[in-house]
């Protein structure tokens, strides 16, 4: 078909009366979506049929649960780039996704999640599944909408992706009534690229680009940190080509991972409460720091008072909102990380910073002595979180997209894992929510099929949304899961060691046999408590066909160092448990 026959082709449909939940799928065919997940229901099911016609234009995934399809959409998009698609009934189906939508929120992931409601004459009257979603979602998301009549579908749709994915990326939640499901409408579908007094982008002036690059030429020990930002802003070459000119080293938070290669020379670690000690400290050394899509959170800086008081502070992000909120700005250049980026890589001079950047190198060595060398290679007899996460890194060439759940096992793969590409590491950062691993990793592995996708979790988290098993097994998705099992609530158990006297409150949890739960869904799995069954294993979960459970058994007490004390300064940061005893 000719590009011209396309066109009216399309003018002929858009001349077409159709029901609203009709230009719903319709809607969402246009804005270029391939995948959504959801869970059918009362107030939704108008739109569940008209998706029937459209089932070979749109691949609709059965969850089991509602959060787990919000948490499939916030995998999608981490991975795909993508605006992540999910749709719920009304009422408990509706209130199922609000986790998902705070943790989209804070961590800043594209969604457009629709959900039912009952017919408007009934609004306010407590009918069967009625709630003020609205209401409930305003503070979780980016923007919410109520729709009433059929008309207004197009519109608030084509909307909802404009706003979720421009400016600092987030969730929008969409609630169609039921009646407005059932009316007609003319469809036509226009593409929104402007909003009145919403402003996703601010131009930056030469003046404040020559500020920060005067203080960047003049510094003698720079230091940059990256976030989820320059991953969002699609700015990973800029940043690389950045550093290099600039001879500056650099550091990601949580969810800034895999933006620059592990092994590049100027990448210097993690920052954080668990991240590396060489970033931590130095922190509080460096004499010019530079954030770049990040948003200076209590995990990263510990303790304001003391947080990089002897440095200029340059801050790079697109939510004016950011700026100044924790950390006072010397230069605050608001707005696109790769444009600002490329426009401060012209200004710079080219440099380097041999002497500085040996100072990380030597504290990643103490480092590697106290702590990391112990993690993964360790000579007691029990299995550790960080050799199961070398292994399985080494085995998929470092190349797998690693998402894990939340807790010890979430620091341990964020500190071990390798990255060679960007978009490889999918986590639940800003909000912490145990039951996001496995969703995600569905979401994860529809959004990039030719890669491999590992999901690491808990004992605890792993059972929150077991039964997303169901959908794995139902898609035959190639999702590789390891379950770190230390029949602890690992992450609360550190913390009752370290500071409360390992007074264990309610922390040890007694869990089913997973290779069994995953056999009963069909999914080959295999259960490891040695170090030679574990280099086996590794080996026949990643040439299983399919999906794959592996359930490794280690060391109860192995506790993730390092580790800055809550409200503590970076400087403070604790490299053994003997430091917290201390």
């Amino acid at each position: 078909m000719t590009a011209k026959e396309k066109e009216t082709n399309r003018s002929r449909q858009q001349d077409v009366e159709i029901t609203g939940s009709e230009a719903v799928i319709r809607s969402l065919i246009t804005e270029g979506v391939e995948v959504i997940f959801g869970y059918p229901g009362g107030a939704i099911m108008p739109v569940y049929d008209a998706l029937y016609d459209y089932r070979n234009a749109l691949r609709h995934i059965l969850t089991r649960h509602e959060q787990g399809a919000v948490h499939a959409a916030q995998g999608y998009a981490r991975v795909s780039g993508k605006v992540g698609v999910c749709i719920s009934t009304s009422g408990p189906g509706a209130t199922n996704l609000i986790t998902g939508l705070a943790d989209a929120l804070i961590d800043s992931t594209p969604l457009v999640c629709i959900a039912g409601q009952v017919p408007s004459p009934l609004l306010g009257t407590d009918a069967f599944q009625e709630s003020d979603v609205v209401g409930i979602s305003m503070p979780v998301t980016k923007w919410n909408f109520q729709i009433t009549c059929a008309e207004d579908i197009p519109e608030a749709i084509s909307k909802a992706f404009y706003i979720a994915a421009s400016g600092r990326p987030g969730p929008v939640l969409l609630e169609i009534t039921k009646d407005a499901q059932f009316g007609k409408l003319k469809y036509k579908y226009f593409k929104c690229h402007k909003i009145r007094s919403y402003v996703p982008e601010y131009p930056v002036g030469i003046e404040k680009l020559s500020e920060a690059a005067i203080l960047i030429n003049k510094a003698k020990k720079p230091f940059l940190l990256y976030g989820q930002g320059v991953l969002l802003g699609g700015a990973e070459l800029e940043l690389k080509r950045f550093i290099e000119k600039t001879g500056i080293p650099a550091a990601g938070t949580l969810l800034g991972l895999s933006a620059i290669n592990t092994d590049h020379p100027l990448n210097v670690g993690m920052l954080g409460m668990h991240g590396n000690y060489g970033p931590n400290i130095k922190t509080n050394e460096c004499d010019v720091l530079i954030a770049v899509g990040m948003r200076f959170d209590d995990r990263v800086t510990g303790t304001l008072k003391t947080y990089a008081k002897q440095a200029k502070i340059i801050h790079i992000e697109i939510d004016p909102a950011e700026i100044d909120k924790n950390v006072k700005t010397d230069v605050a250049l608001c707005g696109d990380a790769r444009k600002i980026l490329r426009s401060l890589t012209a200004l710079t001079e080219q440099k380097e910073h041999p002497s500085w950047v040996n100072e990380f190198e030597k504290a990643h060595n103490i480092e590697v002595k106290k702590v990391i060398h112990a993690d993964l290679y360790p000579s007691k007899p029990g299995l550790t979180m960080g050799e199961v996460i070398r292994l399985v890194s080494e085995y998929s060439k470092n190349k797998a997209v690693i998402v894990s759940d939340v807790g010890q096992h979430q620091m341990a793969a964020a500190r071990y894992s390798k990255f060679k590409k960007s978009r490889s590491h999918i986590t639940s950062g800003g909000l912490g929510t145990m039951g996001f691993g496995l969703p995600a990793a569905i979401g994860a592995k529809l959004g990039a099929p030719e890669r491999d996708v590992v999901v690491f979790a808990g004992d605890g988290g792993f059972q929150m949304t077991i039964q997303e098993l169901g959908t794995i097994a139902q898609e035959n998705l190639a999702v590789k899961m390891v379950v770190l099992n230390n029949h602890f609530l690992g992450m609360v158990r550190q913390w009752q060691e370290l500071f409360f006297e390992k007074r264990y409150s309610f922390t040890e949890i007694l869990s089913p046999d997973f290779e069994i739960v995953a056999a009963a869904y069909g999914i080959p799995g295999n259960t490891v408590s040695t170090r030679d069954e574990l280099v086996k294993a590794i080996k026949t979960m990643f040439l299983t066909d399919g999906p794959y459970l592996l359930e490794v058994n280690i060391e109860k007490e192995d506790n993730i160092f390092p580790m800055v004390p809550s409200g503590a300064s970076v400087s403070d940061i604790l490299l053994s448990q003997e430091d917290a005893v201390k």
